[in-house]
């Protein structure tokens, strides 16, 4: 299988295009120049389609992804606010956007061919939105309000709109900032990543939300330093879960019981300067984390038997990079 890796690098206004090999060499296929800072990325779930949220000028632009991976841009639709995060609903109806500053949701109609629309539904008064997460029932989006300590529930309806009259919430610890999130593949629990204290929980998913049963710290016993907790994500198979620190540069893994309810510390793993994102490939063998102090993206073996990361290279990328997407072809 195919897979090919896009890097963001808002600094220097780039998006880097990689061939991701079976043995986790990265060959440099294409250097897109975007016309602003290209932040937040994700992938259409069904069509060839690369969307990455853009500022000064807060704007979404739509890339065509052709057979071997490269990019051409496709279109662009305007943004209320500059995006921290994109997301799609599974059935491909609609583009999510969450706004840290500006503590807003937007919804973007996609048409026929996947090109955004102009925003089609705001809600507002989630301070310090940091991401939007579907479950993959489609059933549900999940918008952590960092400054709030809440997380903010909203049904999707058929057409991929938010029911604002369906909202419910879930309390975090007081001064954890609940930032990005992760989904079990069973479905029944997802994993949040808390960016001030630097802790991951575990979320019971219910019809409506959530409910917290399990908090543990990410940071080494002896860390004294800030903790400033960037990003989260699972493997495939749904065996083992990262979690990054920015301050301390690490990646942080825990092994997920098999129903996936209970997580147990497995490691520490040194990464980049600052790894602001980073990602796992769809097979579960690489995970790939970008340096937005180094400049460098580093790509690591996942052990299929505990998790533990085995650095395989690292490459120079853009100023600043920190987002990492990764797709098959």
């Amino acid at each position: 299988m195919q897979q090919v890796v896009y890097t963001a690098s808002p600094e220097s206004q780039q998006i880097h295009v990689w061939q991701l090999s079976a043995a986790g060499a990265l060959t440099l296929l294409q250097v897109v120049d975007v016309d602003g800072q290209v932040q937040p990325m994700v992938a259409h779930p069904q069509k060839p389609l690369l969307y990455v949220g853009v500022r000064p000028e807060f704007r979404v632009i739509a890339y065509h992804i052709a057979a071997d991976g490269t990019l051409s841009e496709a279109g662009e639709a305007a943004l209320p606010g500059s995006p921290t995060y994109l997301n799609i609903d599974q059935q491909g109806h609609s583009l999510f956007a969450g706004y840290y500053h500006d503590g807003l949701v937007s919804v973007s109609p996609l048409d026929a061919s996947g090109l955004p629309q102009a925003v089609a539904q705001t809600l507002s008064g989630m301070d310090g939105c940091h991401s939007v997460n579907i479950r993959q029932d489609n059933s549900v989006l999940y918008a952590p309000a960092l400054k709030q300590d809440r997380i903010c529930a909203f049904r999707l309806d058929s057409e991929g709109r938010l029911n604002e009259n369906a909202n419910a919430q879930v309390a975090t610890v007081a001064g954890a900032g609940p930032r990005h999130m992760a989904f079990h593949p069973q479905g029944k629990y997802a994993y949040l990543v808390n960016e001030l204290d630097s802790t991951v929980s575990v979320l019971a998913l219910t019809e409506q939300g959530a409910e917290t049963v399990q908090t543990l710290d990410m940071m080494p016993e002896d860390f004294e330093g800030t903790r400033w907790a960037a990003d989260i994500h699972i493997t495939p198979n749904g065996q083992f879960l990262y979690a990054c620190d920015r301050t301390s540069s690490t990646l942080t893994l825990f092994r997920v019981s098999d129903d996936g309810a209970t997580l147990t510390l497995g490691g520490f793993q040194a990464t980049e300067t600052q790894p602001r994102g980073f990602n796992i490939d769809t097979q579960g063998k690489y995970l790939i984390a970008a340096g937005q102090k180094s400049h460098h993206i580093e790509v690591y073996a996942i052990s299929p038997q505990d998790g533990s990361l085995t650095p395989v290279n690292r490459y120079a990328v853009g100023q600043g990079p920190m987002w990492v997407v990764i797709r098959a072809l």
